[in-house]
C-alpha cells in the first residue's frame, strides 16, 4: 500500500463500498469522481469500480456521522463484516475490546497505519469473549480526530503483506492536510443517567519549508462506568437466599463498560527532497488509564475481610475487586520515497510498542489475613517490534512490476507482580504473574515477495503475487495470490475475482504466555493454570506438538457496476479455508479424583496436584474451519430532491464458519477420557456463532441548507452460546436491529453544533435464561450475554459535539 491519491473533494464522499453518509456541505456536489485507493497491491492505484478486489473506503466524515465516539465502534457501524464490542467483567479484555473482520478472530485482519505494519497489542484474550485465545491490534489507541480515512480490503492478502492477512486489511490514512485547525469538543451520558462521559481533540496543519506539512492530532477523554447487573434475590450459584442477597438484588455486581481516561498525540509528517524524492514521519502515542470490576465477593464466599475493607463500625457486606489497567501504545515510522531512475522506491523503518500494566485494587489475599494489602501490583505484557521495508515498482505501460523486502524482530514480555500478588491463594479475582510466568522472547522474520498487474487488454487485468517468508522459531511459508478483472459497457460492469494462499504465525503470546487464573466452575471456585507452548508440561507430559503457522486458501468472486452516475453496486463472495488453526484449549481438570487426592494413574491428575491447580489449558494446532460469505453494497447520491441532498447507503454481509475434518486432540488426553473436554461445545461456539452471521446496514444523510440529518439503522443477526456438553441448554439471542440519529446545524461558515443520540430505541440483547444452568447467568448476575455479544448493553446514549475550525 503506498501514498493515497486523494481528492480532496470527495473526501467526504466515498463513491464505493459504504461511503456517503455524511457528506453534508463538503460533498461532491456536480461531480462524480470515483476514489482512487492502492490496498489492492503495492503497484499502481486504481478506482473502485475497476479494482480486482473488493474495498471499503470511508472517510473521517461518514465514521463521525455513525455518533461513535471511539474508531473501533464506529467501524462496526460503518463495515457490516467488521465487528467490535464491549466486553465485561472479564479482566483487560474490557479495556480493548476484541475486533475482527469475517468473523475469523482478532488475529487475522492485519492493521496498517499509512500502509505500514501496526503493532499487536500486548494482551491475549483468554477470558469468556469473543476471540479468546487471540491476539489483535489495539484499534482503541486509534484517535478517529487524527484519520483522513480508512481503507478496508475485504480479501486474503497474505501474499502482498505477510502474516495476519488472511481476513483482510485495515488501512489508516492519517491526515496530512495544512492551512486549517479545528477543536471538537463532546460530552454525553446514557438515558439511565450513567456512563457519562467527556472530551475534546484539537488537529492542525502547518506549512513547513516551501511544500512540507505537518499535521498534529490531540487528545484527551474521560469515561464512566454503567452497570446492567442482573436483580435477583437468591444467588443461585451458591445456593444462597438470606437477609444480604435480599438487601442486595444485584448481588453486588457492576457489570458494563469500564470507566477509562485516554489521552493520545498522533503527528504526520511529509517534506519534499528533491523534484521527486519525499522524506516522511508519522505515528503516535496513546495512554489509556481504565477500571473494570470482578465479580462481587458475597460475604458468603470470601467470609471475612479482616476490617481492611469494610469501614471501622460498620458489618461486613463483602467487596468487589477492581481490575485497574495501564495502557500505552507507541508508533513510529519514518522513510523516504521517490524514483530512482526509472523505478520508483520508498524505504521505511517502523517502531511499535503496547504495553499493559495491571493492578487489582479493593481485594485482599486471604492467605496473608490482616497483614493483606488491599491493592496489588499485578504485573504486566509488553509487546514490540522493529520493521524494516524496502518496497519498489515500475510501469513498463500495460505491464507493472514490483518487489519488496521485509525484516521484523518481535518482543514479547510478561512481567511479573509483586509477591503479595501471588503468594498463597493469591489476590481475589486475579493473582499476579509469577516468576515463572515472567517472558522475554524475540524472533525475526524476513519476508520478500515479487507481483505483476498486466493489463492485457484495455478491460482485461491480470494480476499475481509471490511472498515468501523465514521465521526463526518455525521455518518457511510460500504465499501466493492471483487475481482478473474484466470491465464492460464503458467501465460502468466489472467482474472481479481471486484466488490466494495465506499464513498466520503463531504469536509469541500463544507460544509463550502462562498463568494462574481463578474462575468459576459449576458453583466452586477453582485456580486455572494455563502452561505455554514450550514448556515441559506441555511438550513432553502431554504430548502437544510445538505451535505452527495457520495455513490459509481463499476464493473471492464478485462484480460492481454503476448504472447511472450516482448509483453503485458491488456484490462479492468468499470462502476462506484455515487448516491447523490455532485454539486455546478447553479445561483440562479432574476426572475421577480431586484436589489433593489425585488419581495417580492418570498422568493429567498428577500434573494438576503438582501445580496445585484444579485445571489446566493450552495452545494447540488443532482445528480446521471454512468461512463462507457474501457482502453487497448498494451506495446512491443525488443532488436533486427539493433545495437538499440525499445519500442513500444499503449495505450487507452473511457470514458463517463451520468447524470441518476431526478436532486434533493430542493423544495422552484422549487416552484417558478428556476429548469432549478439550475444545467443548461452548468453546466451538465462539469459533461458529460467537458473532452475527448477518449484518445489515441502511443510513440515510440529507442535507439542507445549514442543516445536516443522518438516519442510521444496523441490523445485529442472531448469536447463538451453546452448553459445554447438554445442547438443551443452547440459546439463540435474537437479531436487533440498532438507530441512530445525527443532527447537525451549522452555525457559522466554522462553527458546528451535532446532537446525537446513539441506541435510540433503547434496544437492548435478549435476557439470558439460564434454563436451569447456574454457570450461563453466573447465578443471575448477568442479565445480558457476555460470552456471545453483539452489540453491548449500555441502551440509548445521548451525546452533544461542538466543532469549531479556525
Amino acid at each position: 500500500m503506498k501514498d493515497k491519491l486523494f481528492n480532496k473533494k470527495i473526501c467526504a464522499l466515498v463513491l464505493s463500498g459504504i461511503g456517503t453518509m455524511g457528506y453534508a456541505q463538503e460533498n461532491v456536489k456536480e461531480n462524480n469522481i470515483d476514489e482512487v485507493v492502492v490496498t489492492t497491491g503495492r503497484t499502481k492505484p486504481r478506482t473502485i469500480i475497476t479494482s480486482a478486489s473488493p474495498i471499503d473506503n470511508i472517510s473521517a466524515v461518514q465514521l463521525k456521522s455513525t455518533g461513535q465516539v471511539t474508531f473501533d465502534k464506529a467501524l462496526t457501524y460503518a463495515v457490516p463484516s467488521f465487528n467490535s464490542s464491549q466486553q465485561t467483567v472479564s479482566d483487560a479484555t474490557a479495556h480493548f475490546d476484541p475486533a475482527d473482520l469475517r468473523g475469523l478472530g482478532p488475529s487475522r485482519t492485519l492493521v496498517l497505519v499509512n500502509g505500514k505494519r501496526k503493532n499487536q497489542s500486548a494482551l491475549i484474550y483468554v477470558n469468556d469473549t469473543p476471540g479468546k485465545g487471540e491476539v489483535g491490534t489495539d484499534l482503541k489507541s486509534i484517535p478517529s480526530a487524527a484519520l483522513q480515512n480508512v481503507e478496508v480490503l475485504r480479501d486474503g492478502a497474505s501474499a502482498q503483506y505477510g502474516s495476519d492477512a488472511i481476513a483482510g486489511v485495515i488501512n489508516i490514512i492519517l491526515k496530512n492536510s495544512v492551512g486549517k485547525s479545528t477543536v471538537n469538543l463532546f460530552s454525553g451520558i446514557t438515558s439511565e443517567g450513567d456512563g457519562f462521559n467527556i472530551g475534546a481533540d484539537f488537529n492542525t496543519g502547518i506549512r513547513v519549508a516551501k511544500n512540507g506539512s505537518l499535521n498534529l492530532t490531540l487528545g484527551y477523554s474521560s469515561q464512566n462506568k454503567t452497570n446492567r447487573a442482573g436483580s435477583v434475590t437468591k444467588d443461585e450459584l451458591f445456593g444462597v437466599d438470606n437477609a444480604w442477597t435480599q438487601a442486595n438484588p444485584g448481588l453486588g455486581m457492576t457489570i458494563g463498560q469500564p470507566e477509562t481516561k485516554v489521552a493520545n498525540m498522533f503527528v504526520n509528517f511529509e517534506l519534499p527532497t528533491g523534484e521527486t524524492g519525499k522524506f516522511y514521519a508519522f505515528g503516535g502515542t496513546t495512554y489509556r488509564n481504565g477500571t473494570s470490576y470482578g465479580l462481587y465477593r458475597t460475604p458468603y464466599w470470601v467470609t471475612s475481610d479482616f476490617g481492611l475493607l469494610t469501614p471501622k463500625g460498620e458489618p461486613y457486606n463483602g467487596f468487589q475487586p477492581e481490575f485497574k489497567t495501564d495502557v500505552y501504545d507507541y508508533n513510529l515510522t519514518s522513510g523516504w520515497k521517490g524514483m530512482l531512475g526509472k523505478w520508483s522506491f520508498d524505504g521505511s523503518a517502523t517502531f511499535g510498542s503496547n504495553a499493559v500494566h495491571y493492578v487489582v485494587g479493593n481485594t485482599i489475599n486471604t492467605s496473608l489475613g490482616g497483614n493483606s494489602p488491599t491493592s496489588f501490583k499485578a504485573g504486566g505484557h509488553q509487546f514490540s517490534n522493529i520493521i524494516g521495508n524496502l518496497d519498489i515498482n515500475r510501469n513498463f505501460g500495460t505491464l507493472v512490476l514490483g518487489a519488496g523486502i521485509e525484516a521484523r524482530n518481535e518482543n514479547y514480555q510478561a512481567i511479573a507482580g509483586e509477591e503479595a500478588s501471588y503468594i498463597g491463594s493469591g489476590a481475589e479475582s486475579f493473582p499476579g504473574l509469577q516468576p515463572q510466568n515472567e517472558v522475554n522472547k524475540n524472533r525475526q522474520n524476513i519476508g520478500a515477495y515479487m507481483n505483476a498487474e498486466w493489463d492485457i487488454t484495455k478491460n482485461f487485468l491480470l494480476g499475481g503475487t509471490v511472498r515468501y517468508e523465514n521465521f526463526s522459531d518455525f521455518g518457511n511459508n510460500v504465499s501466493w495470490k492471483g487475481n482478473a478483472r474484466y470491465k464492460l459497457l464503458d467501465d460502468k460492469l466489472v467482474f472481479r475475482g481471486s484466488v490466494s494462499t495465506g499464513f498466520r504465525a503463531p504469536s509469541l503470546h500463544q507460544i509463550y504466555y502462562s498463568n494462574v487464573q481463578t474462575k468459576i466452575t459449576g458453583n466452586t471456585v477453582a485456580n486455572q493454570g494455563t502452561f505455554n507452548n514450550d514448556s515441559q508440561i506441555v511438550r513432553s507430559d502431554l504430548g502437544v506438538p510445538k505451535l505452527n503457522a495457520e495455513k490459509a486458501f481463499n476464493i473471492t468472486g464478485g462484480f460492481a457496476v454503476k448504472p447511472f452516475k450516482n448509483l453503485t453496486i458491488t456484490a462479492d463472495y468468499y470462502r476462506i479455508r484455515i487448516k491447523d488453526r490455532v485454539l486455546f484449549s478447553g479445561d483440562i481438570g479432574y476426572k475421577t479424583g480431586a484436589p489433593g487426592t489425585p488419581d495417580m494413574t492418570n498422568p493429567v491428575e498428577v500434573i494438576l496436584d503438582n501445580n496445585n491447580i484444579t485445571s489446566l489449558k493450552f495452545f494447540t494446532n488443532a482445528v480446521n474451519t471454512v468461512t463462507n460469505g457474501v457482502d453487497f453494497v448498494a451506495n446512491y447520491y443525488t443532488s436533486a430532491i427539493g433545495k437538499g441532498r440525499l445519500g442513500i447507503i444499503a449495505a450487507f454481509n452473511y457470514n458463517e464458519t463451520k468447524i470441518i475434518d476431526n478436532i486434533v486432540v493430542p493423544s495422552i488426553l484422549a487416552e484417558n477420557g478428556y476429548s469432549e473436554n478439550f475444545f467443548d461445545r461452548k468453546e466451538q461456539s465462539r469459533i461458529t456463532s460467537a458473532r452475527p452471521k448477518t449484518k445489515t446496514i441502511l443510513s440515510l444523510s440529507y442535507d439542507i441548507s445549514k442543516f445536516n440529518f443522518n438516519l442510521n439503522n444496523t441490523y445485529f443477526g442472531s448469536v447463538a452460546w451453546q452448553h459445554a456438553s447438554d445442547p438443551a441448554k443452547d440459546q439463540t439471542f435474537s437479531g436487533k436491529v440498532v438507530t441512530d440519529i445525527v443532527l447537525t446545524y451549522k452555525i457559522t461558515k466554522d462553527l458546528k453544533v451535532s446532537g446525537v443520540v446513539n441506541n435510540l430505541f433503547n434496544i437492548y440483547p435478549d435476557v439470558i435464561d439460564s434454563k436451569g444452568d447456574v454457570v450461563t447467568d453466573l447465578g443471575g448476575r448477568f442479565k445480558y450475554p457476555w460470552e456471545v455479544n453483539q452489540f453491548g448493553f449500555n441502551g440509548t446514549i445521548f451525546q452533544l459535539n461542538v466543532n469549531y475550525a479556525f
